[in-house]
């Protein structure tokens, strides 16, 4: 009898999490009023910028666009996994891969949004050569290293797990 209330409550706790996929919602539309403001700057100055000031404009626009996709994998993975189903086939409009993502993918889709966002914020970097130091731009190649190297170990590690599993 304690046990199963016990059960029920754990069960139940797992709705904390709402307010948090909220507040990614939130975060999710902070980066489309930046991605809106970049448009404008952009459209503002195209004609007198540079081929260059574009591509670094253009790689603003890139990271944000991953980071807002980050968000809804995010949003929608832990949705599914962690507080209930998502009824995809009810709404025709919605990818029906969308809330197929399990954690291991999630985990997996994540690093490899981080390792792409490190590496534009890299090229950024090299672009701008004059306004980096040494030292920040091997923190920045260092940095992305790590992710590199993290993201291939967890997916040996996920990959030599499903293997234990079979």
């Amino acid at each position: 009898m304690i046990a199963r209330a016990f059960e029920r409550m754990l069960l139940a706790s797992r709705w904390v999490l709402a307010p948090f996929f909220v507040g990614l919602g939130l975060g999710l539309l902070a980066l489309l009023v930046k991605a809106g403001q970049d448009v404008f700057h952009m459209a503002e100055t195209i004609l007198s910028a540079s081929e260059h000031e574009v591509v670094l404009s253009t790689l603003g626009l890139v990271e944000l666009t991953l980071a807002a996709s980050l968000v809804l994998i995010i949003m929608f993975s832990g949705y599914e996994n962690f507080i209930g189903a998502i009824a995809v086939e009810e709404e025709a409009a919605w990818p029906a891969w969308l809330a197929k993502i399990d954690f291991t993918g999630m985990k997996l889709k994540v690093l490899a949004s981080v390792v792409t966002i490190s590496a534009i914020e890299l090229l950024r970097d090299v672009m701008s050569v004059g306004d980096q130091s040494d030292r920040e731009m091997a923190w920045a190649a260092g940095s992305l290293l790590v992710f590199v190297v993290s993201g291939l170990l967890l997916a040996l590690t996920d990959k030599m797990a499903g293997r234990a599993d079979h």
